[in-house]
């Protein structure tokens, strides 16, 4: 198997975890702009009043997985959250959050609420 469909596995299992644990899945793979201002989120979670911007990450670590995740592509994210505001007005009062989901093969996950903060 190759990182591509390393990737797509690791954001399955990680939209499956959010879902064990009561969050529901708003929209996956989210893009905005295009070349190397795309602001690209991984998915869109809500659990009561929040809206989480997840970022996965998947490596040999989690903290090969944890640094993996820029300030650049922090900010790409951030950019992309704005955009799905935009168009979704309805979470306009919603509390943000950006999340980042570490996984390791097979099944490890480490799930970091407020990975960043705006």
């Amino acid at each position: 198997m190759n990182s591509y469909y390393h990737g797509i596995y690791a954001e399955f299992l990680a939209r499956m975890y959010m879902r064990l644990h009561g969050y529901h899945i708003i929209c996956r793979n989210f893009v905005t702009g295009s070349g190397t201002t795309a602001g690209e989120i991984d998915f869109v979670a809500k659990k009561g009043h929040q809206l989480i911007f997840a970022e996965v990450k998947q490596r040999s670590s989690f903290s090969t997985a944890a640094y993996a995740i820029t300030q650049a592509q922090q900010r790409r994210i951030i950019r992309g959250a704005e955009s799905f505001i935009q168009h979704n007005p309805q979470y306009r009062k919603f509390d943000l959050r950006f999340d980042a989901i570490l996984i390791t093969m097979p099944f490890n996950i480490r799930h970091i609420k407020n990975a960043w903060i705006v």
